[in-house]
């Protein structure tokens, strides 16, 4: 069955496959740190009393939301430059992952945050507290407890959804897999290949989530170990 399969080639192309895998991951983290920004930024209109700030807000969740990430990759890349803005190919790559992962942490933080009982914050309202000190000392840490297993469940979605910067030919792992398939003619090495990497990027994350829950106090109670 594996008569025809090339170790040597992907041997060959480890060093492209080691450089793919280093931009993927250093890529998906600033992408996830510019989601958590945009996130931030729109749970917090979001939630704002007033229809000047909650009503862009909604709309641009809901906006890319029902987009697919390929159609709003496209659209940054060759529909910016029309309008006057050039980006190199990574800075438009990072930015569409940071847009279209914020909508859905905006949203992950929205219900983190709603899921804290009124009661604690009428409690804090009672004592007097301000807004941001009801934030800060009731909501907040609380909310955060609750929102870590989703925002690295998303972070998984964000580093498997940068493969589609190899269609604006950004160097990353995805890309590695193209060029040995279509230098070699090897497509089942390339592919392959980008699929362990994958998988143990995958097998990281879900780890690092698994290690959080428990580390929170998330865990179910009576699992097996």
């Amino acid at each position: 069955m594996l008569e025809n399969f090339s170790f040597r080639a992907i041997v060959e192309y480890l060093p492209l496959f080691g450089q793919g895998l280093f931009t993927t991951v250093w890529l998906s983290l600033l992408s996830f740190a510019g989601a958590l920004a945009v996130g931030i930024v729109l749970v917090a209109m979001n939630l704002q009393p007033a229809r000047l700030f909650r009503l862009p807000a909604k709309a641009f969740i809901d906006a890319v939301r029902a987009t697919p990430l390929l159609a709003q990759l496209y659209f940054l890349y060759f529909g910016l430059p029309r309008l006057g803005f050039i980006l190199p190919e990574l800075g438009v790559g990072i930015l569409a992952l940071s847009l279209n992962s914020g909508a859905y942490i905006a949203e992950i933080i929205r219900a983190g945050i709603l899921s804290i009982h009124r009661g604690q914050v009428e409690a804090g309202i009672a004592s007097g507290m301000t807004f941001i000190q009801r934030m800060r000392f009731v909501i907040l840490p609380q909310a955060f407890k609750v929102t870590i297993p989703p925002l690295l469940g998303q972070a998984i979605v964000l580093v498997k959804d940068s493969a589609l910067l190899s269609l604006i030919s950004v160097a990353e792992l995805t890309r590695a897999g193209q060029l040995l398939a279509s230098d070699r003619f090897m497509p089942a090495e390339g592919f392959m290949t980008i699929a362990a990497f994958y998988l143990l990027l995958y097998y990281g994350l879900k780890g690092l989530a698994a290690l959080s829950a428990y580390w929170l106090g998330l865990a179910p109670t009576g699992a097996r170990t």
